[in-house]
């Protein structure tokens, strides 16, 4: 039973390199809020442009139709 215990334990500590520690993840985590809150920013200019934008496009198109004598 203790050999298992040791292969159990020797085998599993390899896999905790791959996770990093906790504080790296919390400035990841800091970065990703940083990042959306920005994008959030941006999205909102550039939506409103588009609404102005496609607006104006379909104004062009439906009052430049023939009219009729």
């Amino acid at each position: 039973m203790l050999q298992l215990l040791f292969t159990i334990a020797f085998s599993a500590a390899p896999l905790t390199l791959y996770i990093p520690p906790i504080r790296c993840l919390t400035a990841f985590a800091q970065t990703m809020e940083e990042m959306e809150i920005e994008g959030r920013l941006y999205r909102g200019r550039v939506s409103a442009r588009a609404r102005i934008a496609w607006s104006r496009l379909l104004d062009c198109f439906f009052s430049s139709s023939p009219r009729r004598p």
